[in-house]
């Protein structure tokens, strides 16, 4: 039977025995084999029209293997209308969880106002769709259930933005399961990288500096409290993933951008993370302030200087910097990076000596690393491995 000699067929006993048939099997039965029809034939104008009669039908059914049953048939349907969609959807979870996970019949406002009035199960199928946007993935980062936010992270199709990683943190943060489901995501930013460092242990502290490219010593100086000299090597991560600008308001945001921050990164050479500190803390636009830093005499530097509220007695200290990262340049050779920063920081030392011991003791280990790895690098150079005949 064909949708299109389906409704004449219908007399009015079929229609009494898929509304009132002697068994919820029976009508079940009846109402799958319809289902099927109406997902799979193709339909005109008036033969649409009775298959929405047909459903109509079996969404007041009150058996709740009936409604089930057209739940789970018309689940993927663009048949199904979405005024029975949302109907289904505020039945009872056995009912309303498969089209609440697959139906296409909702739009995007009708899953958030749905986020906000169903069950914790319900927002959990609702977060394990196939796609779900950023304000969704917002929505239920902020209101959702941690099973809904813990199924929302393990979901690839989710497109999380930083507000739903913060809201998600901040919510749950003693929730193991929802840190490491975040942690196992393909990319999570710089910051929200910081922040788990402090919350997790164990097998997930290694999935957090394996997975992301964490080193392990950052790791163990961000958890036992030594942040800022952590963070600063953060920071050319941040600015391989185009995260500097965000990463740099997050610490101002959470009071870590601080004076002797910024002085550390500049003693070896993070310039980006200078200038964009520098903007944050000023308010005066990227561009503008590198111009300020760079290419308006001292007068320009000491401007964007006291705009950002650095204390004056740094500013002697700071100039040095700049000038030397001027005079200092990459050599385009192996390991460069490495030898740039530590000729940086040998030159900073020289040229003037009021630093605090902590910073001074900060960069002198620097120093030595910096030294070794171009050290380690050359040697290679010079002597290639040997390979033995077997």
């Amino acid at each position: 039977m064909s949708i299109a000699s389906m409704r004449p067929q219908l007399s009015d006993q079929d229609i009494e025995r898929l509304m009132k048939g002697e068994t919820p099997e029976e009508r079940a039965s009846i109402a799958h084999r319809l289902c099927r029809r109406i997902a799979t034939d193709a339909l005109g104008d008036e033969e649409r029209t009775y298959a929405e009669e047909i459903i109509q039908i079996l969404a007041e059914d009150t058996a709740d293997l009936v409604r089930r049953t057209l739940s789970v048939t018309l689940r993927n349907s663009p048949r199904l209308p979405r005024d029975v969609a949302l109907k289904l959807a505020q039945d009872i979870e056995a009912v309303a969880l498969p089209v609440l996970e697959y139906s296409p019949a909702f739009t995007d406002e009708d899953l958030i106002e749905l986020v906000l009035a169903v069950t914790d199960a319900k927002q959990a199928a609702i977060a394990s769709r196939e796609h779900v946007n950023e304000e969704l993935c917002e929505v239920i980062s902020e209101h959702g259930a941690s099973e809904a936010v813990t199924v929302l992270a393990r979901n690839q199709g989710a497109r999380w933005t930083n507000k739903a990683y913060e809201q998600s943190i901040q919510r749950f943060s003693d929730n193991e399961g929802l840190k490491e489901a975040i942690i196992r995501r393909e990319h999570i930013p710089v910051h929200i990288a910081e922040k788990l460092v402090s919350l997790v242990s164990g097998q997930v502290f290694d999935l957090l500096v394996n997975k992301h490219e964490l080193p392990a010593q950052i790791a163990i100086e961000l958890a036992s409290g030594t942040r800022e000299r952590a963070t600063i090597d953060l920071v050319e991560q941040a600015d391989r993933s185009h995260d500097m600008e965000y990463f740099v308001h997050q610490l101002d945001l959470n009071g870590r951008l601080t004076h002797s921050l910024i002085m550390r990164a500049l003693c070896i050479g993070h310039m980006r993370f200078v200038e964009q500190a520098l903007a944050e803390l000023s308010g005066v636009p990227y561009n503008r302030v590198w111009l300020m830093i760079h290419d308006a005499g001292p007068r320009g530097l000491a401007a964007i200087f006291d705009r950002a509220g650095l204390p004056r007695k740094l500013l002697p200290a700071f100039k040095a910097a700049v000038n030397v990262f001027h005079e200092t340049e990459l050599d385009g050779g192996p390991n460069d990076k490495a030898r740039f920063r530590a000729r940086m920081i040998e030159r900073v030392l020289t040229q003037f000596q009021a630093i605090p011991k902590e910073d001074l003791d900060y960069l002198l280990d620097k120093l030595d690393i910096y030294a070794e790895q171009a050290a380690g690098e050359e040697t290679e150079d010079d002597h290639p491995r040997q390979v033995q005949a077997g």
